[in-house]
């Protein structure tokens, strides 16, 4: 029997969300045919639909494409460009029910290469019930000589981790995730450049990752991942899901990561933390702003899919109000504006309507098809900065001359604001 086929990110939220938007969707439209939904980690995911063509050959009808891939996924013709299936048949309340920042990612030369499906910018995750606790705070100002809050600098971050840091009940300071798979330390990288005033691009709008803002976020960053009386130990082999469920465990009083984890910690089951948690900006150097980034989750269709019908009428649903906010209740993160000021979901997420905080603040990567090995070479520095001594000027400065190998003869779409 034929079945649609649907390429899903690993994530439970994820999968239980689609299998019940499939189930409701096959129910309400009397549709007969089953869906098979494939559960694959990034590197996987990004391999099967677009390395290896399985979207562009019919292998994959429907995939989750982040906005780091859609460049790409546009360039090679793997995904469909939905323009035209929008304009006769718009999504509910397209494109107002989002806010802007999760609506231009996808749109490349005039075309649509898909709809948001997941989002959450990169915050500042904490323990409110540490932070606001009044023998915490006596404690803290006795030792650093000032007042225990949210900290707005990378040193203060530093200080507050390492109080916060008791391995004998296994709670420690701060959790990262350090696995390299192309994603984690890139996006921590550029968090750690952007709020000491640097950028990813120079004056010509070309890749420049070898300037003295750059130098200080990569001494910073190995300094602090590695400092063992602030850190959670198993960082290393965390990806974001995994230091995500370790906060959620009650194992770190602080992490950076996407809100989604945050919101997550509030929803699943084996959280030990509902309740006592929040979110806020991230710290940034004296002088500087903070900032945030915004790499969102997709659902696209396969420019070689059989059932482009059929799975533009499930993209309509699976994106309605309704799908939005299930998707939130599951752990996941809704995009629509109506789900980020649902009363429901502020009741059971508190922190919820910061979304759009974080959206005011948010930066993107530079699209160019060059960015994901761009990223794989910055998380192969970042890596080795963190396992070697080598001077972090040394290193950048290696990476560099990689990059401009790689950039010559590219361009990058449009600007980017950072």
């Amino acid at each position: 029997m034929e079945k649609i086929r649907i390429a899903v990110r690993k994530f439970d939220p994820f999968e239980s969300t689609l299998r019940k938007l499939w189930d409701a969707f096959s129910l309400q439209n009397n549709i007969k045919m089953e869906a098979e939904m494939v559960a694959l980690e990034l590197h996987d995911l990004y391999e099967t639909t677009i390395s290896d063509k399985g979207l562009k050959e019919g292998k994959w009808d429907i995939a989750h494409i982040n906005t780091d891939w859609i460049f790409d996924a546009a360039n090679e013709n793997a995904v469909l460009n939905l323009f035209s299936l929008i304009g006769e048949n718009p999504p509910e309340n397209y494109p107002f029910g989002w806010h802007k920042s999760l609506l231009h990612l996808q749109k490349l030369s005039n075309g649509i290469f898909g709809l948001p499906f997941h989002d959450g910018p990169e915050c500042l995750i904490y323990r409110k019930d540490l932070f606001e606790d009044e023998t915490e705070k006596e404690n803290f100002k006795k030792q650093f000589g000032y007042e225990l809050s949210t900290p707005k600098t990378w040193q203060e971050f530093s200080e507050i981790a390492t109080f916060f840091n008791r391995p004998e009940q296994n709670l420690y300071g701060a959790v990262f995730a350090n696995y390299p798979d192309g994603h984690n330390m890139v996006f921590d990288f550029c968090l750690q450049l952007w709020t000491r005033g640097g950028s990813l691009l120079n004056k010509k709008n070309q890749i420049d990752i070898h300037n003295e803002a750059a130098i200080k976020a990569l001494d910073f960053y190995r300094k602090m991942v590695n400092d063992k009386n602030a850190v959670h130990p198993k960082s290393r082999e965390f990806g974001s899901v995994e230091a995500g469920l370790a906060f959620a465990e009650g194992q770190a009083a602080m992490a950076i990561n996407w809100f989604g984890f945050a919101s997550m910690a509030e929803v699943i089951e084996e959280s030990k933390v509902k309740g006592k948690i929040d979110i806020t900006s991230l710290p940034s150097d004296p002088g500087h702003k903070t900032a945030s980034l915004n790499v969102y989750w997709l659902y696209t269709i396969g420019s070689g899919s059989k059932h482009k019908k059929l799975a533009y009428d499930f993209l309509r649903f699976a994106t309605t109000p309704e799908s939005d906010k299930l998707l939130t209740t599951e752990g996941g993160i809704g995009c629509r504006k109506s789900t980020w000021k649902d009363a429901e979901i502020n009741t059971l997420i508190p922190f919820y309507h910061k979304l759009e905080m974080l959206h005011e603040n948010a930066l993107t990567l530079p699209q160019t098809p060059i960015w994901p090995k761009v990223a794989e070479l910055i998380d192969g520095v970042v890596l080795k900065a963190i396992e070697t001594d080598i001077s972090s000027a040394i290193l950048l400065e290696e990476t560099q001359k990689k990059i401009r190998e790689l950039s010559q003869g590219t361009t990058l779409h449009g600007s980017v604001k950072n």
